[in-house]
């Protein structure tokens, strides 16, 4: 008797935020995910570091599992670990094969669960704006195979019935066989003017949208060179336009945007783009480590109360410094009356998370307003400026220059990423990357060691005037430059440089 459980998962129709909470739940304490080539692979951020994730295989760029060895591969999970998860496309139920596994787990005694997934007809629906279902136009809906078991002597589709079906079809899995399907549909007298909307890649930030007829889809796909996966919507409900097509009409929906912040603050400028329909890359050009702290260093900390001001200059930089704090056998009662000052609201909103608030936040969020707001009384106070292992010197030389006592405690290091991911180095080169986020000089001077002369072929948006001035000094120019030097003025420089739509 195996020891383990198997979950038959749906993963959804690709856009990793439509996964169920009940299958994140399962993935968070899987042992081993078998996921097959559909399934989105951001997925399996929900994983456990040290879960065992097996591909089951992509088409077209190697050999995909077959059934029999998919169904051993779970027996031998079953036998050695405790929770199996069987990664599937869509829902597990609605063209997955399901059937085959669960008849395979019950004849060996495997236990199972099923956790449903958003099948690709509803997701199609919704994210182009199609109502499957109509008061007026289709009463029902009759979801269709376009690929049967190739081993069947006949085909069990009654295309006679389809033809005469009072609601919508929607076709999977009907890319090879569409001039098949679509004339025999015809042949059994399903009008040849009948609307179809072919969706590719449904919730995916490169969903595309084909409308056409019965008569004419297969010359459609044959034309635009569609590959999998694809589902037909056919019936009067495919006449509807674009204008409930709110997916694809979001402003930055076909901008793919390569943001190359560190990977633990990606987020913060990955979400709003993703929010808006970008298509977003990830390329982690610097990383930030916590710095072996000195005798010098600690000794700042434990001495606070020296000092009129605490600055700090990142978020990372707050991060860093607190862990210190702690580290040091100390908690926010060690800041006393000290007066704190942030460069920007990034680092305000940091600081938000410790239950500070700073008493100084500058109007332009950069050094030189930072030192222009703290200088006029600064002559005889004491600073202490938080900062990482490389920066601009801006910020002690003004407040030095007027009469302040000024210390510097360096509390985490700036390390350039030396090698890029492969595939992104191949997508920029192909100039297939409309977008390269330059969020400081150090992110900029790095870009370039990485790429060279493949940024030509990518527009860079600028966070700040520093920045687009250290570009331009390695010789790139800025497409776009954030009047507000934050991710959310990063964002909006894109979207003004895009054409009105």
């Amino acid at each position: 008797m195996a020891k383990g459980k198997v979950y038959l998962v749906g993963a959804g129709p690709g856009d990793p935020g439509l996964v169920t909470l009940r299958a994140v739940e399962i993935l968070k304490r899987a042992d081993v995910v078998l996921y097959d080539y559909l399934a989105n692979p951001a997925i399996l951020s929900h994983c456990r570091p040290d879960a065992i994730l097996v591909s089951l295989g992509k088409h077209g760029s190697g050999r995909v599992a077959t059934q029999d060895e998919i169904n051993q591969r779970l027996l031998m999970g079953a036998e050695v670990f405790e929770t199996v998860v069987r990664l599937k496309s869509g829902d597990p139920m609605v063209f997955a094969r399901a059937a085959e596994e669960l008849d395979f787990l019950v004849a060996h005694g495997i236990e199972f669960e099923i956790v449903p997934g958003i099948t690709a007809a509803v997701a199609a629906a919704s994210y182009a704006g199609i109502p499957i279902t109509h008061r007026d136009a289709a009463s029902a809906v009759a979801l269709v195979t376009g690929q049967e078991d190739s081993g069947k002597a006949d085909s069990s589709l009654d295309y006679a019935a389809l033809a005469r079906f009072p609601g919508t079809l929607v076709f999977y899995m009907g890319v090879t066989t569409v001039e098949h399907w679509s004339q025999a549909l015809i042949a059994a007298g399903k009008p040849a003017a009948t609307p179809v909307a072919i969706l590719r890649r449904v919730s995916l930030p490169d969903q595309k949208r084909l409308d056409t007829t019965l008569a004419d889809v297969a010359a459609v796909v044959h034309d635009a060179k569609l590959r999998p996966p694809v589902v037909f919507i056919i019936g009067d409900v495919a006449a509807q336009g674009t204008a409930w097509s709110w997916f694809e009409g979001r402003p930055l929906f076909g901008q793919r945007v390569l943001v190359t912040r560190p990977a633990h603050q990606a987020a913060d400028l990955a979400g709003p783009l993703a929010q808006l329909g970008a298509e977003v890359l990830l390329q982690p050009a610097i990383e930030i480590r916590p710095l072996r702290i000195t005798d010098v260093s600690d000794r700042a900390v434990q001495l606070l109360d020296a000092f009129d001001w605490l600055v700090f200059s990142s978020s990372n930089g707050v991060r860093h410094f607190f862990d210190r704090l702690a580290h040091n056998g100390l908690d926010l009662r060690a800041l006393g009356k000290i007066k704190i000052a942030a460069i920007g609201p990034g680092t305000a909103d940091e600081l938000a998370k410790y239950h500070l608030r700073p008493d100084l936040v500058p109007d332009e969020f950069r050094a030189e307003s930072l030192a222009q707001a703290l200088k006029g009384g600064a002559a005889g106070k004491r600073f202490l400026l938080v900062r990482a292992s490389r920066g601009r010197e801006v910020l002690a030389e003004e407040l030095t220059k007027a009469g302040a006592v000024v210390e510097q405690v360096v509390v985490y290091e700036s390390i350039d990423v030396e090698r890029p991911d492969p595939a992104i180095a191949e997508q920029l080169a192909a100039d297939q990357i409309d977008w390269t986020t330059v969020t400081s000089s150090a992110i900029a001077r790095s870009l370039v060691q990485l790429f060279g002369d493949s940024l030509r072929k990518t527009k860079l948006v600028s966070i700040s005037p520093i920045t687009s001035a250290t570009l331009r000094e390695l010789g790139f120019e800025p497409a776009a430059e954030a009047k507000e030097y934050t991710m959310a003025g990063v964002v909006e420089a894109i979207r003004r440089a895009l054409p009105s739509q």
